[in-house]
């Protein structure tokens, strides 16, 4: 074999070696094993909220081992395939060999950066709220376009999403909504996604067919487990509720049952307005409430760490990525200096190379 393949093949092997280790295999077969017998009790789906959950983590953990699995398979059948090549003198082969190593280069590394996820909540699933800011009716229908991206993002990788809430523009588009992504490491994966998203097109809201700015951001934070401690004095709490807007099924928008909760020491308000029931709605806000307390205390430890290192903190939380419909198409991360030129590709879900890159430069700038 070529010494300079001999090599590279090697070097595959030892990065996916490092992964398997990170991942921990056995434990990871032997969890896989724990959720199936959970999966087969036969009064699991009594719980419809548990049998959700426990069905969705062994779906996503067979998967993982899958990944893997298949990975390793694919490096030692990858080996077999230039040796083959090499006895019988075919460059065909060769060449079909080489494009195998390109590929699987590129899921090896694009597997290592979940061992890359390694803070305090990184594993849990992710509450995202993206919210209109400056450029009008154009803001609010870029906030819509986002909200479909990440759902579409979730809905191709076969992620649960819950949406919370939605608020409607009078014109076009959204004013805010918050959603949950049920799937292991979404907090991790998304959070890089948090801060300012920028969109330049021709808007289809302007007459004169002028060029627009406009803007959305995005905030995304872990979700509250019981271990975690988040004390709420219900005396610091104004509780409204309301009849829910926008589009709705049967009954969704015909009593008062949505929830807006807001928490007057912070600021912080959040809504909730997908149960029919204002009790279900309540709690689920009380959910989000406490999440984004929770991380905003993580945000204030931080910030007292980097005050004691000397450093004013990452600003990469504020504006993050441009999109450009108009006059050329590009999609540029100003972080990481990642960039495509197919934005229709990105706002349809295809953003694994954005986080990817998000969460290697957040490694790296730690």
């Amino acid at each position: 074999m070529n010494p300079d393949v001999a090599a590279d093949l090697k070097e595959l092997s030892n990065t996916l070696s490092s992964i398997e280790a990170v991942m921990g295999l056995e434990d990871l077969r032997a969890r896989i094993e724990e959720l199936e017998q959970e999966a087969a009790l036969p009064g699991l789906w009594d719980d419809v909220e548990r049998a959700q959950d426990v069905t969705s983590q062994l779906a996503h953990r067979q998967g993982e081992l899958r990944r893997v699995e298949r990975l390793r398979s694919r490096l030692d059948d990858l080996g077999v395939l230039y040796e083959l090549a090499e006895e019988e003198g075919d460059p065909g082969s060769v060449a079909e060999a080489d494009a195998e190593r390109d590929r699987l280069r590129r899921d090896i590394a694009s597997v290592e950066v979940r061992t890359l996820l390694s803070g305090e909540y990184d594993e849990r699933d992710a509450l995202v709220t993206v919210r209109a800011e400056a450029g009008g009716v154009d803001a609010a229908d870029f906030t819509e376009m986002l909200m479909r991206m990440y759902l579409r993002w979730a809905e191709r990788h076969g992620y649960r999403t819950d949406v919370f809430e939605t608020s409607y523009a009078e014109e076009a588009g959204i004013k805010s909504t918050t959603f949950k992504v049920v799937a292991p490491f979404a907090y991790g994966t998304l959070s890089v996604e948090q801060g300012t998203h920028r969109l330049v097109r021709i808007s289809p809201f302007d007459n004169q067919g002028r060029r627009q700015t406009s803007f959305a951001g995005v905030e995304v934070v872990p979700v509250v487990e019981p271990s975690d401690h988040v004390e709420i004095d219900e005396k610091e709490l104004r509780i409204d509720v309301y009849r829910s807007s926008g589009p709705g099924g049967q009954g969704v928008n015909t009593t008062d049952s949505a929830v807006r909760i807001t928490h007057m020491p912070s600021g912080i308000v959040v809504s909730c307005q997908n149960e029919r029931s204002q009790l279900q709605n309540r709690a689920t806000a009380m959910g989000v409430l406490q999440a984004k307390l929770l991380e905003r205390q993580r945000r204030e430890h931080q910030a007292k760490i980097d005050a004691l290192k000397g450093d004013g903190g990452s600003s990469w939380g504020n504006q993050m990525r441009t999109y450009v419909l108009h006059p050329y198409q590009m999609v540029k991360d100003l972080r990481t200096e990642h960039e495509v030129g197919s934005p229709g590709a990105v706002l349809d879900g295809d953003i694994d190379g954005f986080l990817e890159a998000g969460i290697r430069w957040r490694k790296q700038s730690e």
